[in-house]
């Protein structure tokens, strides 16, 4: 018998296809924007010109500066630069760091975006905003920084590389797994998650063998949508935590984060979750959810252990400290002793146990 659940679904437009990209003029024109800023990454500066310069006297240029993890110092020169060119709204091309900066400039002026994800972070469907200060990643709920478009265009990812692909991919894949478990969790999520777990599990191992293949990359981008909106509608737990704890205290990278922590973040939580266990074990294909993540990733040619992102052996109480002196809620209780345990076979690149 279904039982009572409570779902807000969240306000935005989405344009998915082959090619759909062309559209963005005429979203532009939708939304009203006269003056729209172009952000990027500074690798992504040449495209975001070739971008802005398309949208003729709609836009007042570009800002070429995002970066992982959103630091705010970022955030206030793009702030300056909106205030100085008369911006009435941002296009943020690429991954998350693109897209962080622009919900980080939402935030502090409600301008509209359109967001053009060009890998499978997900954070586009979403109104949270993980900002860096200091060394500390907090992250918040706001529906001013929705995006009140996201234009998926199968093409843009073609190039994506490989790796990167796999990465983000597992990433996504993150957020679909702690939706299945999550405290508000729902039977219309729930539906989501599995489909976007499922999608993008057979769509990763089909990329790493040909980037070009369109059916792959189709299946992938509709996962990490799925997944996005899964991340968006409800709580995370402590997979998130622990990838925030590192990514802002040691300067990980972000999807690689992911992708080692998953494993071991759901092997902890597994005896405690075992209805959405046998949900994604369904998605993945087989039993051992944690085990068969911790396979896909070397599949997918992934790091699997912190260590190889940079991280020190030293930090790993550190970051277990900060995970518990700050958590989020998880389904099954946190003990620092066994988050030091968990990140050390992280650390190692040992398999989830």
């Amino acid at each position: 018998m279904m039982q009572g659940f409570t779902y807000d679904a969240l306000p935005g437009r989405v344009v998915f296809g082959h090619g759909t990209f062309r559209q963005l003029p005429e979203e532009v024109v939708r939304l009203g924007l006269e003056r729209a800023l172009v952000l990027a990454t500074p690798q992504q500066l040449r495209e975001a010109e070739r971008i802005a310069a398309t949208l003729g006297g709609r836009s007042v240029g570009v800002f070429a500066e995002a970066a992982m993890h959103t630091p705010v110092e970022v955030t206030e020169r793009a702030m300056a630069v909106v205030a100085a060119r008369g911006a009435d709204g941002v296009i943020s091309i690429g991954g998350g760091s693109t897209t962080g900066l622009g919900k980080a400039i939402a935030l502090r002026s409600d301008l509209p975006q359109i967001v053009v994800p060009t890998t499978y972070a997900g954070s586009e469907m979403t109104p949270i905003l993980g900002e860096t200060a200091q060394g500390r990643k907090t992250t918040q709920r706001s529906l001013k920084v929705l995006p009140e478009v996201v234009i998926y265009d199968v093409d843009l990812t073609l190039t994506l590389p490989a790796g990167l692909s796999g990465t983000s991919g597992i990433n996504a894949i993150a957020h679909a797994v702690e939706a299945l478990y999550s405290r508000d969790a729902n039977p219309v999520i729930s539906l989501m998650a599995e489909e976007g777990i499922a999608a993008l599990a057979r769509a990763l191992p089909g990329i790493t063998a040909d980037p070009l293949d369109r059916a792959a990359r189709s299946d992938a981008l509709y996962g990490a949508y799925l997944c996005g909106v899964c991340l968006g509608a409800v709580g995370m737990a402590l997979h998130h935590k622990l990838c925030h704890t590192l990514g802002g205290t040691f300067d990980l990278p972000h999807s690689e984060t992911h992708t080692i922590i998953l494993p071991h973040a759901l092997a902890y939580n597994a005896p405690a979750v075992m209805p959405a266990l046998a949900r994604i074990e369904r998605a993945l294909g087989g039993p051992d959810a944690p085990r068969r993540l911790y396979e896909l990733a070397a599949t997918v040619g992934a790091p699997r252990a912190l260590r190889d992102l940079g991280m020190p052996e030293s930090g790993i109480a550190e970051a277990a400290a900060i995970a518990m002196a700050n958590p989020y809620w998880n389904p099954a209780p946190l003990e620092k002793e066994r988050l030091a345990a968990l990140l050390s076979r992280a650390w190692e690149g040992a398999p989830p146990a």
